[in-house]
C-alpha cells in the first residue's frame, strides 16, 4: 500500500476503463483507494472500510448509485461519507434526483484528472475544516509524517515498520471512531496476504509498547479506537 493522506476513497463506476483510469489518478496522489462496479457492491464495501469520500457513476446495473445513495444515508450504523455522483446528464432534474437521495456534490463526465483532484481536496476540506489530520494528532501529543514515515510522539520520533504506521494512521485518521476488526483488516492488508485476527492485536500491542497506552482504546468485542486527548 502507498502512504496515504489519511483518507480512504470508494470509486464505483460499471465501466472498467473508467474505474482504472479514476482509480489510478486518485491514488497516484496518496489516498486509500478501493473500487465496485455496482451500487450493490458500492453498500457492501463502504460497510468495510468506512471511506471518507464516495465518487459514484449514477448509471449502472443491478443498483444504480441514486438508490445505493439513498440506501447509505438511510444506514445510520455507517459513519457517514461525502458523497459526489460522477455523471455525463447534465439536466438539471437528474441533479435534483442525487441530491434529494442525499449526495453532496456532482462530477461532470469527460473527467480531467487535475480538476478531479481539486475537486476531492475541496470535499474533503469538509471534513475538519478548521484543522487538519496533523494538527489534530499533534493535538493530542502526536504527529503522523506521512511523506517520511515518521511518527512523532512528545518530540521523541519513531520510525515504525510499515504495516504499523498504516494502522496507526488509520486509526488516527478518525479520531473517536471504531474500527471493527474486518474494516482494518481490508483497509491496512487488503489483498495481499492472508491473516488471522491475531495480527492484528500483535501490531496493536506493538504499537502500544512504542506510543505508550493511552493512545490506542480496545472497545471489547468491536475493535479499536485512537482516543482524543
Amino acid at each position: 500500500m502507498e502512504n496515504s493522506k489519511g483518507h480512504t476513497i470508494l470509486i464505483v463506476d460499471d465501466e472498467p476503463d473508467i474505474l482504472e483510469f479514476l482509480s489510478y489518478t486518485v491514488r497516484k496522489e496518496g489516498y486509500r483507494v478501493f473500487t465496485a462496479n455496482n451500487g450493490e457492491e458500492a453498500v457492501k464495501l463502504a460497510h468495510q472500510i468506512s471511506p471518507s469520500l464516495i465518487l459514484m457513476d449514477v448509471m449502472m446495473p443491478q443498483m444504480d448509485g441514486i438508490e445505493a445513495c439513498q440506501i447509505i444515508r438511510k444506514d445510520l450504523q455507517l459513519a457517514q461519507p461525502i458523497i459526489a455522483f460522477l455523471t455525463a446528464r447534465a439536466e438539471d432534474y437528474a441533479q435534483i434526483a442525487g441530491f434529494e437521495a442525499g449526495a453532496d456534490d456532482y462530477i461532470s463526465k469527460p473527467i480531467r484528472p487535475r480538476l478531479l483532484i481539486s475537486k476531492i481536496e475541496s470535499l474533503l476540506r469538509r471534513i475538519n475544516p478548521e484543522r487538519t489530520a496533523e494538527e489534530e494528532h499533534e493535538s493530542a501529543g502526536i504527529v503522523i509524517d506521512r511523506e517520511k514515515f515518521v511518527v512523532v510522539v512528545n518530540n521523541k520520533e519513531l520510525q515504525l515498520p510499515k504495516k504499523e504506521f498504516e494502522l496507526l494512521e488509520l486509526l488516527a485518521s478518525r479520531p473517536g471512531k471504531v474500527f471493527n476488526r474486518e474494516q482494518i483488516l481490508t483497509i491496512v492488508w487488503g489483498n495481499e496476504t492472508i491473516v488471522g485476527e491475531r495480527t492484528i492485536d500483535v501490531h496493536i500491542r506493538k504499537l502500544r509498547e512504542k506510543l505508550g497506552e493511552s493512545y490506542i482504546r480496545t472497545i471489547k468485542g468491536v475493535g479499536y479506537t485512537f482516543n482524543r486527548k
